[in-house]
C-alpha cells in the first residue's frame, strides 16, 4: 500500500474518534455556578499542608405567611431545591412591577419543574396583608403552591432583606424593596444574583436554573 494510501485511511479512521471526544467532552456540563455572599475564609490542614476554604453564608430561617394564608418556610422552599427570591410591595409603582412581570416568565418557563419555587418577600406588611397578596398574586397568574407572595413582622422582613440576603439600606428609610433577585439552592446559599428588570439577565437566571438543576441530577 502506497503512504499516501495509508495517510489516508489512518486520517479515515481517525476522523470518528476525535468526534466521539469532541461530542463527549461537549456533552459534559462543565459550567459551574459561583457562590455569593462569603462569610469568612477557614484554615485546615490537609497532608501537612494549610488549606483556605471560604464558608459562604447560608440564608437563615424564617416563617411567613403565604397569599393563601398558609405559612411558608424556608427549609420548605429549600427542600423543594431552589427557590427564587425577590423583595418588593405591592403599591411599588416602579421596579416592582417590572421585576413580577419578569418573573411570571420563570413560573412559565418552570411551571411542570416540582423543585423550582418563587418567593416575593413584601417589605411593606402593613398594608401588604394576606388578602391584599392574594389579589397581587391573581393578577400576575401566579400558580398556587408554586409562587409565593409572604408576609409577616416587619422584623423579620428586615432582616431577611439586610442580614440574610444583604441588600443595602433603601434611599427611602420605609422601603427595603429592590429590583436585584435571587438564585438560593437547596443548601440555603445563594448562587446568583439578577437585575429583575432587565431581561437579559432574568434569560440568565433561566439558564442557570437550569444548570443547577442538572447539578442535581448528576451529583
Amino acid at each position: 500500500m502506497r503512504p499516501q494510501q495509508v495517510l489516508v485511511l489512518g486520517l479515515i479512521l481517525l476522523v470518528p474518534v476525535l468526534a466521539f471526544l469532541f461530542l463527549k467532552s461537549f456533552g459534559t456540563n462543565r459550567y459551574a455556578l459561583p457562590t455569593f455572599l462569603p462569610d469568612r475564609v477557614d484554615s485546615t490542614q490537609v497532608a501537612g499542608k494549610w488549606q483556605r476554604d471560604t464558608v459562604y453564608h447560608q440564608i437563615g430561617g424564617f416563617r411567613l405567611a403565604s397569599q393563601s394564608g398558609r405559612e411558608v418556610t424556608g427549609e420548605e422552599l429549600q427542600r423543594k431545591g431552589l427557590y427564587v427570591a425577590n423583595f418588593f410591595f405591592t403599591t411599588c409603582p416602579g421596579a416592582c412591577p417590572r421585576v413580577t412581570s419578569q418573573l411570571v416568565r420563570v413560573q412559565e418557563k418552570f411551571r411542570q419543574e416540582p423543585r423550582v419555587a418563587l418567593a416575593s418577600f413584601t417589605v411593606d406588611p402593613a398594608h401588604d396583608s394576606v388578602a391584599v397578596l392574594a389579589r397581587y398574586a391573581e393578577e400576575y397568574g401566579a400558580i398556587a403552591g408554586k409562587w409565593f407572595f409572604l408576609t409577616g413582622d416587619k422584623t423579620v422582613a428586615t432582616r431577611l432583606a439586610t442580614e440574610e440576603f444583604r441588600l443595602a439600606p433603601s434611599i427611602d428609610p420605609g422601603s427595603l424593596h429592590s429590583q436585584q433577585v435571587f438564585l438560593v439552592d437547596r443548601a440555603g446559599h445563594v448562587r446568583g444574583r439578577y437585575d429583575g428588570t432587565s431581561e437579559r439577565d432574568v434569560n440568565r437566571l433561566i439558564t442557570e436554573i437550569e444548570v443547577l438543576l442538572y447539578t442535581y441530577d448528576h451529583q
